[in-house]
């Protein structure tokens, strides 16, 4: 079983007020404890997190995955578009990869079911990697170092779009962020938060927030409309799910961000307009629930959120398997 279903399947749980394996009893809320990862396949996982890294998935040899969701970061790039090949800007903003694996779907419209089926977008896409797929299959495959790897782990060294895309999602379903300050309040540590950010979060609550952000990622589970009390104009071409869906309702309708480590993850909101969380908070309230919050309320809620950063996890920088010879070579201009 991959670890996506083993933390919901604990979520589901942690939200009716469960314990712990460990004795440690769960407050009653609509946010749940992340629980650190437990890994079954590491090989696949050491296999992942070095393509994840690797930039000669792109046409440029410049950009990987790490470019745009940066793990010495918040898990995204902190631009309001991402850059990608030819310095072109993408449509909306580069999500955070940590949690992700407890997301509904993958990407602001919820175009991929998972995290396999999202690796495979950006390599391809114009505006970030640019690198055709069966170029980037062809790549990997010509580095000895990979196919022994590849070998190792699925019984014979050929390489293929899809173990390239499992090995990246099995390493991504890993960067989970546990043993944030809430976290450890919700598992019963009276003195983990401050007055202010307990406040912050019964604002947070009492107001409807946890309607959208519940669960242990507090968002992620759902699509909702951006501007639901009053139209939310932006400057980016996205309109959400309807370029799913097709349906008119699903304009401007967007997967719920998770809030977690959103200290870390600015600017918000998928065309990246709100330069800080406080901006976002003002927006949200305003935009979302009707509410006109005023300086106190924002400082108390942006305290609370702040609560919400966990352990990110140690990345050992991987060396990368050499290429050879007949390994295509980057075309940073083409």
């Amino acid at each position: 079983m991959r670890p996506i279903f083993q933390i919901t399947a604990l979520a589901a749980c942690l939200l009716s007020g469960t314990a712990f394996a460990n004795g440690s009893s769960v407050r009653n809320e609509p946010i749940s404890p992340i629980q650190p990862i437990q890994i079954t396949e590491p090989a696949k996982v050491e296999l992942g997190k070095q393509l994840f890294f690797d930039p000669r998935l792109s046409m440029s040899g410049v950009i990987s995955c790490n470019t745009c969701h940066n793990l010495s970061l918040g898990g995204t790039d902190n631009l309001k578009t991402s850059v990608g090949h030819r310095w072109r800007s993408g449509p909306v903003n580069s999500p955070t990869v940590f949690n992700s694996s407890l997301s509904i779907a993958q990407f602001w419209d919820g175009r991929a079911a998972d995290l396999q089926e999202q690796a495979a977008g950006p390599i391809k896409a114009d505006v970030e990697m640019a690198m055709p797929h069966t170029l980037a299959v062809g790549v990997i495959q010509s580095i000895p170092g990979y196919r022994s790897q590849f070998a190792a782990i699925y019984n014979d060294e050929q390489v293929s779009l899809n173990r390239i895309t499992d090995a990246i999602a099995r390493f991504e379903e890993t960067l989970v962020t546990p043993n944030s300050r809430f976290d450890q309040w919700l598992l019963g540590d009276d003195t983990a938060i401050s007055a202010q950010e307990l406040a912050g979060y019964q604002l947070f609550k009492s107001h409807g927030c946890v309607a959208c952000h519940n669960g242990p990622a507090l968002g992620g589970t759902s699509f909702q409309k951006m501007g639901i009390i009053e139209p939310y104009n932006s400057s980016s071409p996205a309109q959400g799910r309807i370029a799913v869906t097709g349906k008119d309702a699903d304009r401007f309708s967007f997967k719920v961000p998770t809030l977690r480590n959103v200290e870390l993850t600015y600017p918000y909101f998928h065309d990246g307009e709100a330069e800080t969380l406080a901006e976002a908070v003002a927006i949200m309230g305003k935009l979302q629930l009707g509410r006109n919050y005023s300086d106190q309320e924002i400082e108390d809620i942006v305290a609370f959120l702040n609560t919400l950063t966990g352990d990110r996890p140690a990345i050992e920088l991987p060396l990368l398997p050499a290429s050879v010879d007949g390994t295509h070579r980057p075309e940073p201009f083409k």
